[in-house]
C-alpha cells in the first residue's frame, strides 16, 4: 500500500492556525518513517474545508483514489485537516 500525505491549513484566520503546513508535513513524514510506510505523494493546501468542492488539491486526491488501481491510504496531521464538511468526509470514507 502507498500513502498520500495531505496537509491543510485554513486561509481564513491566521491567528487560529495550530501548525504550519511545513510542520504538519514534517510530523507526518516522521510518523511514516517510524512505521515504515511508503509515501507516494504529498499535497499541501491553504484552503478552508468548510464548504465542499472548494479545494483543488483535495479534488486531485479524490480523483486519484477513484481512478487508480493501486491501493492508497491517506495520512493527515489531524482528521479536521482532511475534511470539515460532511460531503467531503463522506467521499473519503466511501473511497477508503
Amino acid at each position: 500500500m502507498k500513502y498520500i500525505l495531505y496537509a491543510r491549513k485554513s486561509s481564513e484566520d491566521k491567528s487560529k492556525q495550530i501548525l504550519s503546513l511545513e510542520s504538519q508535513v514534517a510530523e507526518m513524514k516522521k510518523l511514516a518513517s517510524n512505521l515504515g510506510l511508503d509515501i507516494a505523494m504529498t499535497y499541501t493546501e491553504s484552503k478552508s474545508a468548510k464548504l465542499p468542492n472548494n479545494r483543488p488539491l483535495f479534488s486531485e486526491v479524490i480523483k486519484l483514489l477513484e481512478n487508480s488501481s493501486d491501493d492508497y491510504g491517506i495520512i493527515c496531521w489531524k482528521i479536521d485537516r482532511l475534511s470539515r464538511n460532511p460531503i467531503d468526509s463522506g467521499k473519503i470514507q466511501w473511497l477508503l
